[in-house]
């Protein structure tokens, strides 16, 4: 273990590194300095005005959705899993250009006008189903997040070589905090969706930079073979029962797509602040290039860092200690490093002086633009969706700027609480499966909310809340809570059962219970025939293109299209979104700035005396 140490200890951060990643996020800081003062109500703080423009909904999007965390859960996911885990990263992106081609769920919540999820279901049903949902969307969320800060941290400790010392990781993580809740707080959305313009032109580039370099520095076809060896055919086929997979769990990922794109808050946050319905539908068409991407180059700086460590003895015997593939559990007295250092330790020996420094940077900002996003998206649900509407249960009414107020305190409050959950919690849990299952918790309930109340006339309130309930199972997915209970069954297959328990909890309670009135539904947008024709003829098309890659064992060269075709629509992207977004950030700006203009002229006439 000595000789490991000082192997990760020997990385290509310099000084200069250090001042690009200390300065760069002060960027973030500035902007909600300036932002502020054009923040005038709760509809600017929380949805940005909803005047976002389509290519800055893309990136606002990406940004939130494409964060450090996402970056470390995939490259575990590829480390343990090698090019099988690809599958996750095809589905989501399949499922978002589906969700963005029919206007599945979200096209009706941002026709309703809605702010929250929540504020749907009082209208769809009745209050007391949206302050459980704000509860319940809010736990579910603020637990999902309680790990991000953590593995943040532990990608810059990886790559800077401070992964040996054991102050680094709480120091790192206090810091990040602090930075992130100031800037959340002074500009809300505004100052969201400006960070996560910047910090996808950063990183968007980066990613692509450092791809080439991982692939010239193993060489393409080295990279293939190394997995093939070490791992065999199930470093490849996600099928195979005997892989890290399976058929049960390929079906959950599924949905995990649908679910991430379409029902998670931050993703429909964004979907929310669009300016128009069609607007959201062209953002999840485009946004589904993302979607994909945000998982398949992690997943492949992970699978790059696996041959890494398989190639050096040292760090071989410090990952795998008991041999590869490692035994479950470990022998008694045997202790290995934790896999999730394996990709940043990778990147601190490929990457060169100065680089480096960007690349890092860019990845704080991305750790900053999820945290900013969740931080605000759970302050201003347990504001707007259960604190106000107990209030006005109770005859009374929270103004825009208490409503701003109490949002800001929420936003501090959750960012003490995931600098102790980070510390504290122990579970061995993979962290995309902890994150699954925990946003399991609030996403299964909601999944049943939004598909019968947008969907179905005799879904009733007392359905929906029970259904809400019922999706608390989810918690039994959790390794700590099964272990606690002397249990063993699969995450997937917990995650799967409580989407079906919440789906029949819906249907069971409507029936039994039903309303006086069923309400009106919201209206569909029209699909023309031409659109309905390709829909079907993809997803038949699809299906036998995996059929054939499966009966011919043919997963690798597939795996090798959907890299390269993936990595090149990416890059297009991001050069339309660069510009496209710069545009719509002005645009942005002089709307908010007539607002605020509108305001302080209306604050004179109401009150002479200021003249």
């Amino acid at each position: 273990m000595g000789e490991a140490a000082e192997f990760i200890k020997q990385t290509n951060f310099t000084a200069l590194d250090w001042c690009i990643v200390i300065t760069y996020p002060l960027i973030s800081v500035f902007i909600g300095l300036y932002v502020r003062k054009l923040i005038t109500n709760i509809q600017d703080f929380v949805v940005a005005g909803q005047g976002l423009g389509v290519f800055l909904g893309i990136a606002t999007m990406t940004g939130t959705e494409l964060g450090l965390i996402t970056v470390m859960y995939s490259a575990q996911k590829g480390f343990t899993g090698g090019f099988a885990a690809f599958h996750i990263a095809l589905a989501a992106g399949i499922v978002t250009f589906v969700i963005g081609l029919t206007g599945f769920l979200v096209y009706r919540l941002r026709d309703m006008g809605v702010m929250t999820i929540p504020e749907f279901y009082e209208r769809r049903f009745d209050k007391k189903t949206r302050i459980l949902g704000g509860i319940m969307m809010a736990f579910g969320g603020i637990l999902n997040m309680g790990l991000f800060l953590k593995v943040g941290s532990m990608f810059i400790v990886g790559v800077t070589g401070l992964a040996e010392h054991s102050m680094a990781l709480p120091i790192v993580m206090t810091f990040l905090i602090l930075l992130v809740l100031i800037y959340t707080c002074l500009g809300g959305m505004v100052s969201v969706v400006v960070a996560d313009y910047v910090q996808f032109v950063v990183l968007s580039f980066g990613l692509l930079l450092t791809t080439g370099l991982a692939i010239r520095y193993h060489g393409w076809t080295n990279i293939f073979e190394s997995v093939e060896r070490h791992m065999g055919a199930a470093g490849f086929d996600p099928t195979l029962a005997s892989g890290t997979f399976g058929w049960e769990y390929i079906v959950w990922m599924g949905f995990m797509g649908l679910i991430s794109c379409a029902v998670w808050p931050t993703a429909v946050a964004r979907a929310l602040s669009m300016d128009s319905p069609q607007a959201v539908k062209r953002q999840y068409m485009f946004t589904s290039v993302s979607f994909l991407i945000r998982f398949l180059i992690p997943y492949f700086w992970g699978i790059c860092a696996f041959v890494f460590v398989m190639k050096y003895g040292a760090l071989r015997e410090a990952f795998f200690p008991a041999g590869y593939p490692p035994p479950d559990p470990l022998p008694a007295g045997i202790e290995a490093k934790d896999n999730l250092y394996a990709m940043p330790i990778f990147l601190g020996h490929i990457l060169p002086i100065g680089l480096i420094g960007i690349i890092t940077a860019g990845m704080v900002a991305a750790f900053m633009s999820t945290h900013d996003s969740y931080l605000l998206c759970w302050a201003t649900v347990l504001t707007q969706d259960v604190v106000a509407p107990i209030y006005e249960r109770n005859g009374r009414e929270l103004s825009s700027r208490a409503r701003i107020t109490l949002s800001r305190v929420f936003i501090v409050v959750i960012g003490l609480y995931v600098l102790y959950w980070g510390l504290i919690y122990e579970g061995k849990d993979d962290i995309w499966d902890y994150m699954a299952i925990t946003g399991a918790i609030y996403f299964t309930g909601a999944f049943a909310l939004l598909l019968g109340g947008l969907y179905w006339k005799q879904a009733s309130s007392t359905g929906a809340f029970l259904a809400l309930l019922a999706g608390c199972s989810a918690v039994l997915g959790l390794e700590p809570v099964q272990t606690a209970i002397g249990i063993k069954i699969p995450s997937a297959r917990v995650g799967l059962s409580t989407i079906g328990f919440t789906l029949f909890v819906l249907v069971a309670g409507s029936l039994l219970f039903p309303d006086e009135r069923p309400k009106r539904l919201p209206r569909s947008p029209k699909l023309s025939p031409v659109v309905v024709v390709g829909l079907i003829v993809g997803l038949f098309g699809l299906a036998g293109l995996f059929g054939w890659v499966w009966w011919a064992s043919q997963w690798e060269l597939l795996w090798k299209i959907v890299l390269i075709v993936g990595v090149g629509l990416f890059a297009a992207l991001a050069v339309t979104v660069t510009v496209g977004g710069f545009l719509d950030i002005r645009r942005l700006f002089r709307m908010l700035r007539q607002e605020s203009a509108t305001a302080q002229a209306e604050a004179r006439a109401d009150d002479p005396g200021t003249e």
